[in-house]
């Protein structure tokens, strides 16, 4: 599974995206994973974890809740908010 990172998530995650070859049952397994496996910040000193809990996820294009399970998924997308009107 891709997950591709925008804006804050990829600032803090050091890369626009990464291929995952073991898949967690749900988002929110996936999301404290990844967030447990990160040590890095944005420019502002927030983590992974913290930027995770203002974003919006898709998964296959689809918008996404925490319960989400994601067997057979192909793409998280990790969708910080975004500034400007």
């Amino acid at each position: 599974m891709e997950v591709h990172y925008f804006a804050a998530a990829r600032a803090a995650r050091g890369t626009a995206q990464e291929t995952l070859e073991q898949v967690p049952a749900t988002l929110a397994e996936l999301l404290s994973q990844l967030a447990a496996d990160n040590g890095g910040t944005t420019e502002a000193g927030m983590n992974l974890a913290e930027i995770f809990e203002r974003c919006t996820f898709l998964v296959d294009g689809a918008k996404a809740e925490s319960t989400m399970a994601l067997a057979g998924a192909h793409r998280v997308d990790v969708l910080p908010p975004f500034a400007g009107g």
